[in-house]
């Protein structure tokens, strides 16, 4: 089992998306949709007050964020090369 521990502060990356870890959700879906140009993909919940999503951008840029009840969504992990798979029909 792997375990990501995130720092207190500021990750230091390549994207400039890795700059953000913690922030209101409404701000959060601002800069992933209007500064980054991402979409959101998909998503689950973990729990009954967790939700995790996954946001890409036409390059194929994506960034997996985890939103609580409290309001807040923090990014938990991104990345390059995002390609979708389409569900198989059992038929």
């Amino acid at each position: 089992m792997t375990l990501l521990v995130l720092p207190p502060g500021p990750v230091a990356g390549s994207s400039p998306i890795a700059e953000v870890v913690c922030e209101p959700t409404p701000d959060m879906i601002n800069r992933l949709e209007a500064q980054f140009g991402e979409r959101r993909l998909g998503r689950g919940t973990r729990g009954y007050a967790q939700i995790m999503e996954v946001w890409a951008d036409d390059s194929g840029d994506w960034t997996l964020i985890m939103t609580y009840a409290s309001g807040t969504s923090c990014i938990v992990a991104m990345g390059e090369n995002w390609e979708g798979v389409a569900r198989e029909d059992p038929a």
